[in-house]
């Protein structure tokens, strides 16, 4: 419950539909992407300048009030969950795209527009931006550089943050801050990529300056089919080891292929136990022979088919199945989780073999899609929130997969960002010394925790903590996190 005196300053910089304070109204703003958490926030502002992100800022932090910047919501680490008794701050109205040079190839825009949308902008200019996340339709450039997004054309073209130039943000303060430069490079430490992946909790993003590329001339796809999990994800690191760096090379076990042919029908081969998707892109010269090579070792990797997109149609059409699985999986199970791991790609075999072990120890359906190419793992593990017992069973699991992660030399995350769901996570992958040196860089920039507080890093008397969660009245609690 925020002070009256507190709410009506806050109603004063605002217009009265800019400020959400009743329980129907911040109803939809209390989870993200990660439903297994959840609370109500007691108030949501919605600013449409920086100078009103600047004034609520100031109030927020001389009344000690916790803040939790959101975009669009597509997290899937819990990272715009709400704190009770805190604002959350939405970046929604900052849409416009402000400038596209393509002589610099650069665009400037603001948080809250689509990841898609700065690439439909730029194809006038034959550009576009290169990361490309499998919410783009819907995810917003903010939150894209907040989590280091990645996507399916990452592995050739890198994660969010091999794509920005700069960044202006707001400090908890008020104070405006520019981190990076219009230039390729910018003298002192590398703040921009300290802020780029830090999940909100250093400052609040009101403007990016992203790179944009050049479209390739042509671009075509292989899929091709495996009668074996462990030999698709060998001929994985196959291919990176021939020297072949793909625009995309995504993987898929048949439940993920099962359940997208259904949704977007994208001609997968069904009696397929796993289906790779690997990208040539450039002039028709380069593909050409990159394309030659990829069979080739496709088919020494042991793959029983291997089609070659013949046009645009069809090659968008494979893509759409990769893009579409998440919401293909979701049609078939009331509820997933999606994990983010991210291994070593000579690690793939043993993990999907172990995941595929616990899935029938657990009694809990698993489809595996990921970026195979960079060993980003998205398994989606199936459960029904309203059995008794599946949602810790499931968070169970989900953990187990994320300590493999870590065992075989990987990260407990690799684009979704740690949020609140990986925060046990860290404790498991980081010494207390690393941990106290990351909230070091907290205190620096925001010295009381009032941004999005209890997420990313944890408090070593949370790690003291360690596996203290437990599901109550149906929701899973998160104690962590600081009550204001």
């Amino acid at each position: 419950m925020l002070d009256p005196s507190f709410t009506a300053s806050l109603a004063a910089l605002l217009p009265a539909s800019s400020l959400l304070t009743a329980t129907e109204d911040t109803r939809p703003y209390e989870c993200d992407g990660l439903t297994l958490y959840r609370e109500l926030p007691a108030a949501v502002v919605l600013p449409e300048t920086e100078d009103q992100v600047v004034r609520i800022l100031q109030l927020c932090h001389a009344a000690r009030v916790p803040v939790v910047a959101r975009g669009a919501g597509t997290s899937l680490s819990g990272g715009s969950l709400p704190v009770a008794g805190g604002v959350v701050l939405s970046l929604a109205k900052f849409r416009r795209i402000v400038a596209i040079d393509p002589l610099t190839r650069t665009a400037v825009v603001e948080p809250g527009v689509r990841n898609l949308a700065i690439s439909d902008a730029a194809s006038a200019y034959g550009l576009f931006y290169a990361p490309d996340p499998s919410s783009q339709i819907a995810c917003s450039i903010g939150g894209n550089v907040a989590e280091n997004a990645g996507g399916v054309h990452c592995l050739k073209y890198g994660l969010t943050v091999h794509n920005v130039r700069k960044v202006r943000a707001v400090l908890v303060t008020g104070e405006i801050v520019e981190f990076g430069a219009d230039a390729l490079d910018a003298p002192g430490y590398d703040l921009l990529a300290l802020v780029t992946g830090s999940e909100g909790l250093l400052a609040v993003i009101t403007r990016i300056t992203v790179k944009l590329l050049p479209k390739p001339q042509l671009a075509q796809v292989a899929l091709a089919a495996f009668n074996d999990v462990e030999k698709a994800g060998a001929a994985v690191g196959a291919i990176i080891g021939a020297g072949i760096i793909p625009g995309g090379l995504e993987m898929m076990d048949q439940p993920a292929t099962r359940a997208v042919e259904q949704f977007v029908h994208a001609d997968y081969p069904l009696d397929a136990a796993a289906v790779l998707l690997v990208e040539a892109d450039g002039t028709p010269e380069e593909v050409a022979a990159e394309m030659d090579e990829i069979r080739a070792v496709l088919t020494a990797s042991g793959a029983t088919e291997i089609r070659v997109s013949e046009n645009e149609d069809q090659r968008l059409l494979y893509w759409s199945g990769r893009k579409a699985a998440f919401p293909a999986v979701g049609r078939i199970s009331p509820d997933y989780y999606c994990i983010d791991g991210t291994i070593p790609r000579g690690a793939l075999p043993r993990v999907l073999a172990q995941i595929e072990t616990w899935s029938h120890q657990y009694g809990l359906p698993c489809a595996n899609v990921f970026h195979a190419g960079d060993g980003n793992l998205h398994p989606l593990i199936l459960f029904d929130a309203n059995k008794p017992g599946d949602k810790e069973r499931t968070v169970e699991f989900g953990d187990r997969i994320l300590e493999l992660c870590i065992e075989v030399g990987g990260t407990v995350t690799g684009e979704h960002g740690v949020g609140i769901e990986k925060i046990r996570g860290m404790c498991v992958q980081f010494p207390p010394a690393a941990l106290e040196r990351f909230l070091g860089i907290k205190r620096a920039f925001d010295e009381r925790g009032l941004l999005n507080p209890g997420k990313g890093v944890p408090t070593l008397a949370r790690c003291a903590e360690f596996g203290a969660m437990h599901v109550h009245a149906g929701a899973l609690p998160h104690p962590e996190l600081p009550r204001f």
